[in-house]
């Protein structure tokens, strides 16, 4: 016989709490200034609480951080599905900005202060869903004629999923300001990358 699910099981539990106390305690006190027992205690949790899940802190801190950024990921995506002119790339990039505030974690790494886990952030699983959804997207506008047939659409989106970080570091790295100097110029370039001969 089997019981019926009540909801999420404890080990479900512990795990998110743990996530979330790391990513409150990392953004504020960074990798190197937090510990993994720092984070058990925020979490209401033993001090070895984390390791039937995570292994060491940088595991913690890589699960943390894709946590957060799927959330910003999320947030600003969720635009993208009601923007009727077409402009998705500069709608998802404005949507990133100004939610950015809102994830503290992925701040911290977009603004540079963990400089060792930079290059990790484009493996994250987060960022391999939104090159899904990108995929999907440019398949979507494929079929309706508004983008080009001959485009490999896995392709685009990884390439468009990294200039979109790119472009999100750099604004968050000169102060929020780098984004609306080449907004214009990164459409113009989207779209003569993607649109069909008139």
């Amino acid at each position: 016989m089997t019981l019926p699910a009540t909801g999420p099981r404890k080990g479900d539990r512990t795990r998110n709490s743990l996530i979330v106390a790391a990513i409150a305690r990392f953004a504020r006190e960074g990798f190197r200034g937090t510990s993994v027992a720092d984070i058990c205690r925020d979490a209401g949790l033993s001090t070895t609480a984390s390791y039937p899940y995570f292994p060491n802190k940088e595991a913690l801190l890589v699960a943390a951080v894709d946590e957060d950024v799927a959330g910003l990921i999320y947030d600003a995506v969720s635009l993208v599905a009601i923007t009727p002119d077409g402009h998705w790339g500069h709608t998802m990039m404005r949507g990133l900005i100004d939610r950015v505030p809102s994830h503290p974690l992925a701040r911290r790494i977009l603004s540079g202060l963990e400089p060792d886990f930079t290059l990790r952030l484009l493996q994250i699983p987060a960022l391999e869903q939104l090159r899904k959804d990108v995929a999907e997207l440019v398949r979507s506008q494929q079929l309706t004629g508004t983008v080009r047939r001959d485009i490999e659409p896995g392709q685009m989106a990884s390439g468009m999923v990294v200039i979109v970080i790119s472009l999100l570091m750099a604004t968050m790295q000169t102060g929020g300001t780098g984004f609306e100097l080449v907004a214009d110029d990164v459409e113009a370039v989207l779209d003569a990358a993607t649109r069909p001969p008139k």
